[in-house]
């Protein structure tokens, strides 16, 4: 396995290209795999796993991936294979809203730059006792994320077996496949469903399954960049604001309960009671207040993500074209010094081996970026 590098942005993180979109680059192939799911569900020590970096993993309530994040890269069954970590929508330190401003910024950026991912992986906890609210929520904007066309090339991995017994991971696991509600929809239209026992061996054998899989643009890609919607009018962002109109239908109820309950008070003059209920409704307000600039902020600030992100690859695509450059250079180099070694017979042992050194130096010489889509998040 690879030396482990710091927990890092999304950078160097390279994607299946599109030749047409990159006449006259040479950009090595390489896989990248996003993993997806709710948080505390093992995507970032998956990916550790595999990939030999050192993605903060949480052992607490707060989520630790709170931004796009990339493994380093490593070599598996022949290919170039970069993870890409991706926050839950249930994140405790980042609002719904910025995760899926960034995610699809990301998405959109690449896909635009001629790059699809080659496969996707969600994450389930087999240990939960049943589908949670927050778990059907994660799964509910994955497939809106993802679209029906990109199913068969995802992966539902189940982990965290050995916190349940046999006969109740099965169970779960028969209930997950096919239930309607549940994972039996996209089962049905291409993706796989698979355990993992937290070995090396078995997140290799998941990522077998894709990499060789024909690259897929997602639903938001198309989206965003085929279609030219808003992001507010994509499937993810309408399935979004759906939730946060019912959250705030919610809440305005809770309100207007609790106002009840405050003139109650009054009439009884109980004034603790009152002062009390006077500091929920404030809350509530609060909340509300939060949810509605949320919806309205979406848009927005995804086009200044959005600009940004564009900037960030122009900037790539001029270092891939330096790059190759220099590469060239570099090799027509090697060329000369190569003909003047064979055709060094009469010179001292010493020019020849400064030759050879020099030769060495130039084909060690370091290659810059791999050709990826690097720090665009």
């Amino acid at each position: 396995m690879p030396d482990a590098e710091p927990r890092r942005p999304v950078s160097e993180a390279m994607t299946q290209p599109n030749t047409s979109a990159h006449a006259g680059l040479e950009v090595d192939e390489e896989i990248t795999i996003a993993v997806m799911g709710a948080t505390g569900s093992g995507k970032s020590t998956f990916i550790n796993t595999l990939s030999g970096s050192n993605l903060q993993v949480g052992n607490g309530l707060r989520s630790c991936t709170s931004a796009v994040e990339i493994s380093c890269s490593f070599q598996l069954f022949g290919r170039n294979i970069t993870l890409i970590d991706t926050p839950g929508f249930d994140d405790t330190t980042i609002s719904d809203t910025d995760i899926l401003k960034m995610i699809a910024a990301y998405l959109s950026t690449t896909y635009e730059n001629g790059y699809t991912l080659s496969g996707i992986i969600y994450m389930h906890r087999i240990s939960d006792f049943r589908m949670t609210g927050v778990s059907r929520r994660n799964f509910t904007m994955f497939r809106k994320l993802c679209g029906d066309s990109s199913l068969k090339n995802v992966v539902i991995v189940t982990n965290m077996w050995g916190e349940v017994t046999p006969e109740r991971g099965e169970a779960r696991e028969r209930e997950l496949a096919t239930d309607d509600i549940l994972f039996k929809p996209v089962l049905e239209k291409g993706a796989c469903m698979v355990r993992h026992d937290n070995t090396y061996a078995s997140a290799q054998e998941i990522v077998r399954r894709l990499a060789n899989k024909t690259p897929r643009a997602l639903c938001i890609q198309k989206e965003l960049v085929d279609e030219h919607k808003d992001v507010s009018e994509t499937a993810a962002g309408a399935e979004l604001s759906r939730e946060m109109a019912e959250l705030v239908a919610k809440h305005r109820a809770e309100i207007a309960q609790v106002k009840e309950e405050m003139r109650e008070a009054l009439r009884a003059k109980d004034e603790e009671t009152r002062e009390e209920l006077a500091k929920v409704r404030g809350e509530l307000e609060a909340h509300v207040k939060k949810i509605e600039n949320d919806r309205e902020r979406l848009s927005s600030e995804y086009a200044e993500e959005k600009k940004r992100a564009d900037e960030e690859m122009k900037k790539i695509r001029m270092d891939l074209e330096a790059e190759q450059v220099a590469r060239a250079q570099r090799q027509a180099q090697i060329e000369q010094l190569e003909v003047r070694l064979r055709d060094s017979t009469n010179n001292s042992a010493e020019e020849q081996k400064r030759l050879r050194d020099e030769i060495t130096r130039l084909n060690n010489a370091p290659r810059g970026r791999r050709g990826g889509i690097c720090s665009i998040m």
